[in-house]
């Protein structure tokens, strides 16, 4: 269950006919006004206080920061196309590091494993010991891309596929 109080896979919205929060599954992409089976109420209730105070936009704190959890998978076109898993370097292709990356976001958005315990294993990030956790950032100090995708997400909200120049990635965030 995320900091939303909604099931895994579920999204808070904003609809822009309506001006109004919507519930949106991320996996079978079913929209609705009611909240979803499974979800908390009382932590649902008070995540759309905070949510709206914004003018229904995504929060972000007050200082311009946000939190993120990410999980990286590089290629051999990556940056540093190396990682403790594999010291000695990557060789799998940006379209191979790109098919893992849907099939761990499918078994999230499925419920079936949560970014953090998939992410001490599969990530070739240094921060899989923190379960992918990056602390909070502001602009400016991630690049471009994954930057622009974390700042447009929702508070629970796992992102598609973000490129950078690391390797590809799928951020959830977290505050």
């Amino acid at each position: 269950m995320s900091e939303t109080g909604l099931p895994p896979g579920w999204a808070i919205k904003v609809s822009r006919t309506h001006q109004r929060p919507y519930y949106y599954n991320q996996g079978t992409k079913e929209a609705t006004w009611e909240a979803p089976f499974g979800a908390d109420k009382d932590r649902l209730e008070k995540y759309i206080k905070e949510f709206t105070r914004n003018g229904n936009k995504p929060v972000v704190g007050s200082d311009g920061k946000v939190r993120a959890s990410h999980l990286l998978i590089k290629h051999e076109g990556s940056r540093k196309p190396k990682s403790w898993k594999l010291p000695e370097g990557i060789t799998r292709t940006r379209d191979e590091a790109i098919q893992i990356l849907k099939k761990h976001r499918e078994a999230i958005l499925n419920g079936e494993v949560k970014l953090a315990d998939l992410v001490v294993n599969e990530s070739d990030c240094s921060s899989h010991s923190q379960g992918g956790d990056l602390g909070y950032f502001g602009k400016g100090q991630m690049q471009p891309s994954f930057e622009e995708a974390s700042f447009a997400l929702n508070v629970g909200e796992l992102s598609d596929i973000v490129e950078s120049d690391s390797g590809v990635h799928l951020i959830l965030r977290t505050a």
